[in-house]
């Protein structure tokens, strides 16, 4: 199956950092350590942090050297190992899915196709027991003729037209990929399109000539983090130098991202920073209402740890908020639980009204899983009694 070197590098280059600074943090004095910070530029292991550095990817060669010689000395590798690669491979496996329009998508690897062949297929075939599945993009093919170690990052395909994508490929499967649009009718990267060169980008689709973008746009454009910071709108046909800025977030921050909703009736633009791994803050774009004015950006009132959804169900043109409440969340006259699931009107809430259907309730013995949404049904995951 396809490997990322680059992914295991970082972590076992940070694991390994971590170790060695925790071991000899905890036989330091307070004024040591403080020294030591101090001096950071004297840590031997430093050379660990060029995670793609001939030294450091030497260092991993080894470690991972020492480990399979464990492992395979063990006499239940071979049989473990062979089960394990027949599961991976299994013909039988079900294909994940992804509707656009009316196709189903899916990203298929196996022992001949180690990268991936992106591939489609109908409601009627995905039904049978063996679908015909049609190639739309083959991985493997893609990084032999491009001689890249492509590895498959995903696809943002525009809801209102699922002709066009914009497909994202990481070298070796780093965090860091390409974007680049891809015409899923005639099967070929658009000459001319949109494009990113190698980034932690994030984009979203406005309409089919019009992008939210984040991206490296050069200094003070990412967090601390290393992630987006600025998202800009990116016209078709422009360079990427002439997008304009439509939101920021703080240096401080994880990240910040977007999320567009394009359904007919229900679109909406919703702004976040990521404070850390748990809080958020959103932001709703709301437009003008003379349609000439510029578009207000609102701070949306709901708890920062909280998930937040909208739901746009079938014959009900008032969208259901939606929210998971990760601590508890006292309001006038009630509280509700930390791991509770909250519905509400979302127009009636952004209005200031704070009325609740509690969909999920936790006890001591049952909490929530999970949650997802039908055209009409909230689908509840609980574990517990």
């Amino acid at each position: 199956m396809t490997r990322h070197p680059a992914s295991r590098v970082a972590l076992a280059a940070l694991f390994a950092s971590l170790c060695l600074h925790m071991s000899s943090a905890s036989s330091q004095t307070p004024a040591a350590a403080s020294a030591s910070a101090a001096s950071a530029t004297n840590d031997p292991f430093l050379w660990l942090e060029d995670v793609q550095g001939d030294e450091a990817l030497a260092w991993v060669r080894a470690r991972n050297a020492e480990s399979q010689k464990l492992l395979e000395a063990r006499p239940d590798y071979p049989a473990t190992r062979d089960r394990m690669l027949a599961l991976l491979n299994s013909k039988d496996r079900i294909p994940q899915i992804t509707r656009r329009g009316n196709d189903f998508y899916n990203l298929w690897q196996d022992e001949d196709h180690q990268r991936g062949l992106w591939r489609r297929t109908t409601l009627a075939e995905y039904r049978k027991p063996q679908p015909a599945w049609e190639t739309v993009l083959d991985l493997d093919a893609l990084a032999t003729a491009e001689k890249e170690n492509w590895v498959w990052a995903g696809a943002n395909c525009l809801p209102t037209d699922t002709r066009r994508c914009l497909i994202s490929l990481s070298r070796g499967g780093a965090d860091a990929h390409v974007v680049r649009e891809f015409d899923t009718v005639s099967k070929r990267f658009v000459d001319g399109g949109f494009t990113l060169a190698e980034a932690k980008s994030q984009v979203d689709w406005i309409d089919a000539d019009t992008l939210y973008v984040g991206t490296d746009f050069g200094h003070g454009s990412l967090t601390d983090s290393g992630y987006v910071r600025v998202i800009k709108r990116w016209s078709r046909g422009t360079p990427l130098s002439a997008a304009t800025t439509v939101f920021e977030g703080d240096v401080k921050d994880v990240a910040s991202g977007t999320t567009v909703d394009l359904t007919p009736g229900h679109q909406r633009t919703m702004f976040s920073r990521s404070l850390d791994f748990y809080r958020n803050k959103h932001f709703l774009l709301q437009p003008a209402a003379d349609g000439k004015s510029a578009d207000k950006l609102v701070e949306f009132d709901v708890p920062a740890d909280a998930s937040v959804n909208f739901w746009n169900h079938a014959g009900n043109p008032v969208d259901t908020l939606l929210l998971r409440l990760r601590s508890d969340w006292v309001l006038p006259g009630r509280t509700y639980a930390s791991g509770s699931l909250l519905a509400a009107d979302a127009t009636a809430y952004l209005a200031g009204k704070r009325e609740f259907t509690v969909l999920f309730e936790p006890t001591p013995t049952r909490s929530l899983s999970a949650y997802s949404t039908t055209r009409d049904t909230v689908l509840v995951n609980a574990v517990g009694g």
